[in-house]
């Protein structure tokens, strides 16, 4: 019995291990030229990629529709849209080749994501390459 209960233990460990590595669930995004909080965001995945869809915008929040999008987009409410699309694991805790939407202005940049620890995400937008783009750190929502 003893040994059952102990792998039993070990399996569970290496499942909460294994969560804890990945950047599904809910995340914090911060205005990092304000420092303040403004929206939480679930990343999940789908057919082997990961997508980000808005959950919550917080007070702090100052865009709160997508105003510069185009097409059925156009002026729709930030709550329910999804940010980042097609999003491929390329390595140890690291994942690219997907698209991220800005919604004040409309423009759909490249997006990298990848985990600092189990609780802060980076996410990198980018012109095609790498070099030119920006950085913000997400924190995971407990």
């Amino acid at each position: 019995m003893t040994k059952y209960i102990t792998i039993l233990v070990i399996s569970l460990s290496s499942i909460v291990v294994t969560l804890a590595q990945s950047p599904e669930g809910t995340w914090v995004t911060i205005d990092d030229k304000r420092n303040v909080d403004i929206a939480h965001v679930k990343i999940f995945k789908e057919n082997g990629m990961l997508y980000g869809k808005v959950l919550k915008l917080l007070p702090e929040a100052r865009v709160r529709t997508c105003e510069g999008c185009s097409g059925d987009l156009k002026d729709k409410p930030l709550k329910g849209v999804t940010l980042i699309t097609d999003v491929k694991p390329t390595g140890n805790k690291y994942w690219s080749g997907g698209r991220l939407l800005d919604p004040k202005s409309g423009r759909q940049y490249s997006c990298s994501i990848w985990l600092d620890d189990p609780n802060t995400l980076k996410v990198r937008a980018s012109f095609g390459i790498s070099l030119i783009g920006r950085t913000q750190t997400w924190r995971r929502l407990r």
